[in-house]
């Protein structure tokens, strides 16, 4: 995630140097094209103005879809911040040691922390799954016998929850927390569980190719036939115009596709390492742990991954 609000040209050029390089040689063709080739055909400029209009409107659909998928998928990371708080809290203040349970003591205590431990696995399990990572981050915080039983499953985040859930209600039978208290942490863990389903529904859902590929073709269209339009009246002025309006659009589109998929491991994402980092370090200070990593660094100042 970006963290400035101001660009650096290395940052502008490093994102759109290829289309920039490409889109000036297309002026270059067009303008000859049309003062050699197509001396006798005249271009009105009606037409590249009707078809820039008609690409705003398909760029600002793109782009208005792109964040919508960006800004959810902050929101719902946002929530597991929130809900890991909450789940850690619960974890540390509604365990009691009941007279007939025989988790009493420092058994209860391990009990506790075995539990927060495995719910930052789970949400370093998560991240690795949405970007589509061989991470094994998460096995440090889980039991060898653990991380044995959770590769065994195809979806490690969810048979990371399952363990959780035959924890939560073992506690419940053995009396360490009672009925009222286990109704809200068991609704955690399926706010746990409705984050992950969200965040694998936007990871999977591929944004229609076709969108994306005629909104790309027509903007080439448009650039050559400014171009080509105004070749006539502004002589070779025409390749430097031609690329300045090309780039306005194509840089607009790019930015729109740069948050399309928003748990990729790129600046314009979510920075789920980041919240990770953020969730592990409050829920390690929670237990009074001694050991507390630091948290994620920016990278230059200018994006946090």
């Amino acid at each position: 995630m970006l963290l400035k609000q101001n660009l650096r040209l290395h940052r502008i050029l490093l994102i759109t140097w290829k289309v920039d390089l490409i889109m000036l040689i297309s002026c270059v063709v067009a303008h000859y094209a049309d003062i050699i080739l197509l001396k006798e055909v005249t271009i009105p400029a009606a037409l590249p103005t009707l078809l820039g209009t008609a690409i705003a409107f398909f760029i600002g659909f793109n782009n208005n879809q792109a964040y919508d998928r960006w800004w959810e998928a902050r929101i719902i990371w946002g929530a597991l911040v929130n809900d890991s708080r909450t789940w850690a809290r619960n974890l540390l203040a509604y365990f009691s040691e009941a007279s007939e349970s025989k988790i009493i003591g420092e058994d209860l205590r391990q009990c506790q922390r075995t539990m927060i431990y495995r719910h930052i696995a789970f949400l370093y399990a998560l991240k690795a799954s949405l970007r589509k990572c061989d991470y094994s981050d998460y096995e440090k915080f889980l039991s060898r016998e653990e991380v044995e039983k959770v590769k065994t499953f195809s979806n490690i985040p969810n048979a990371i929850l399952d363990l959780q859930s035959h924890d939560l209600q073992r506690i419940s039978k053995e009396g360490i927390i009672d009925g009222f208290r286990f109704l809200p942490m068991n609704d955690l863990l399926r706010s746990f569980c409705d984050g992950m389903g969200k965040s694998e529904r936007i990871n999977n859902t591929v944004f229609p190719t076709t969108y994306v590929y005629f909104t790309r073709l027509f903007i080439w269209m448009f650039v050559v036939l400014t171009t080509m339009s105004i070749a006539g009246s502004v002589g070779h002025w025409s390749i430097f115009l031609g690329f300045m309006v090309g780039f306005v659009f194509h840089t607009s589109h790019i930015n729109g596709m740069s948050i399309m998929n928003p748990f990729e491991n790129t600046t314009a994402g979510v920075p789920i390492s980041s919240i990770t980092r953020t969730i592990e370090i409050n829920l390690l200070q929670a237990l009074g742990e001694q050991d507390i990593p630091e948290p994620v660094k920016p990278v230059d100042g200018e994006y946090i991954l």
